[in-house]
């Protein structure tokens, strides 16, 4: 899931900045950004899609429902309109995208690590499900918060 994130959204931020730099803002368009990137990001999940549903059947299996949903991840969207109203230049926008995405691959692994060692633990009651899951993703909010400011 993480791999595909990370390809979706490094495409959708080159995409949706040299449509953004060629087309959207020498028109004046900039108001269609958001329409316009939600079809771009839409259309390279489907190529995605088909793409792992032809050539690596197995791994289109094991994703199952989950494929689809990267679409409607505010992480690529958000990254591909942040790129855009910052002025980033094509280059700069496909790095920040590509390492917003590794960044968010290295959370969700991180969140299966712990979903995982929590499960063979013994814990109250109360806790169990999505209680477990709220407090190890504010734990890991915080963590995070804690490089913010590094570089």
């Amino acid at each position: 899931m993480g791999g595909a994130v990370i390809f979706v959204m490094t495409l959708a931020s080159l995409v949706c900045s040299i449509i953004d730099k060629i087309i959207l803002k020498p028109a004046n368009l900039e108001y269609l950004n958001t329409i316009v990137f939600i079809l771009v990001i839409a259309a390279l999940v489907q190529f995605v899609e088909m793409f792992l549903k032809k050539n690596v059947k197995s791994l289109y299996n094991a994703l199952g429902v989950y494929l689809p949903l990267i679409t409607t991840n505010c992480a690529v969207l958000g990254i591909a309109i942040k790129n855009a109203q910052t002025g980033y230049n094509i280059l700069l926008s496909t790095l920040n995208g590509t390492f917003t995405a590794v960044g968010f691959a290295i959370a969700i692994i991180i969140m299966a690590g712990i979903r995982e060692k929590i499960e063979f633990n013994d814990y109250p009651e109360s806790f169990k499900g999505q209680a477990s899951v709220l407090i190890a993703a504010g734990l890991m909010a915080i963590a995070f918060f804690g490089f913010s400011g590094l570089i």
